[in-house]
């Protein structure tokens, strides 16, 4: 375990913000994760968790340690019929590891190919794409507590799941260090197509006919069309959730924007196409200060070397343009470390 004093965080972040870190560590196992754990406590310092650094803005230096998940593996861990439980190490890539299911003929993960992060981030944003969100597919994590170092395994009812929310984004924000993550699979295809536009990729494919690898290819194809690659164009994926109001309220929206995109949510909740409302609000495309909203995709802000502020600024401006039109509140996905993303936001405080 190397900790090293003054690093850039540019490479370490899919928006390729400048940041810097007093302490940084990358750790490859439980024992360097508690070693680095306790060198915090002993120095007193605040633990900035990164993991491929793709949900995140970096909006200023960080002042404690951070440290990067690379803890790896995958095992086996429990077989019943057709059902797998597959524990994975918190620093393997999402995506490689939906490929590797996919290769074994273990099912489960297809809808959420091409996510980008690492496995340990994946519970705490309760990632969700086409129809199928990570909850689903959970069975239990371990975690390590930052404060103490005690270790603590939660199940899937330990971990407050919600609509792009866990446990870990609220009360337990800051709190744990997940190490592993273990998921629910099976050997039996049960291919989940409720998103229409997943359901349009596929229409030239007989229904009794589709499998979870035709599933992955134009969930793969879907996301390459629409979301730029952050290697080329630096982003975070999707900026802003898609808010969910009441039917009630929704209904009021449908009659003044009979166009408007919506989708079913939870006890009785309808979900708003953020992307819809950004685009109609005028903002898609737009450009300036080096920081931008991608052309193909409302939903995903690029920096092209403009940095944090412009990026959050502009992140603020369209949360009130959107508020002023639509009455309706966005809230960012990725974490924002670094600053308070809502500074001089006083709409926002208003509501």
């Amino acid at each position: 375990m190397d900790i090293q004093r003054d690093v850039e965080l540019r490479p370490h972040n899919s928006l390729a913000l400048a940041a810097r870190a007093a302490y940084f560590v990358r750790v490859e196992n439980v024992v360097e994760a508690r070693a680095a754990l306790d060198f915090a406590r002993a120095h007193r310092l605040a633990v900035a968790v990164l993991g491929g650094g793709s949900n995140v803005v970096l909006a200023g230096d960080l002042p404690g340690l951070t440290l990067q998940i690379g803890i790896r593996g995958r095992a086996l861990i429990a077989e019943r019929g057709d059902a797998i439980h597959l524990e994975v190490g918190a620093g393997e890539d999402w995506h490689q590891t939906v490929e590797y299911c996919l290769a074994r003929g273990w099912y489960g993960l297809e809808n959420l190919a091409l996510i980008p992060g690492t496995v340990g981030a994946a519970p705490i944003q309760n990632i969700g794409a086409y129809g199928v969100e990570l909850e689903s597919r959970f069975v239990a994590l371990e975690a390590i507590a930052i404060a103490t170092g005690a270790t603590r395994r939660f199940a899937h009812a330990d971990c407050g799941f919600g609509y792009r929310d866990s446990l870990f984004k609220g009360a337990g924000r800051d709190a744990w260090l997940i190490t592993s993550v273990t998921l629910a699979l099976s050997r039996r295809p049960a291919p989940v197509l409720t998103y229409p536009a997943l359901r349009a990729a596929l229409a030239a494919v007989p229904a009794a006919e589709i499998t979870p690898e035709h599933i992955a290819a134009a969930v793969v194809a879907l996301r390459r069309a629409r979301l730029p690659d952050p290697a080329r164009v630096p982003n975070a994926g999707s900026f802003f959730k898609n808010p969910v109001v009441s039917a009630e309220r929704a209904r009021a929206l449908a009659i003044r924007f009979p166009d408007l995109v919506t989708f079913p949510a939870a006890d009785g909740g309808v979900k708003l196409a953020a992307a819809w409302l950004i685009e109609r609000a005028g903002w898609k495309g737009v450009a300036r200060a080096g920081v931008g909203v991608h052309d193909q995709q409302a939903l995903v802000l690029v920096n092209r070397g403009g940095g944090a502020a412009a990026l959050l600024a502009l992140a603020r401006e369209i949360r009130a343009a959107v508020v002023d039109q639509f009455g309706v509140e966005l809230e960012p996905e990725p974490r924002v470390l670094g600053a308070d993303w809502q500074a001089h936001d006083d709409r926002a405080a208003a509501l």
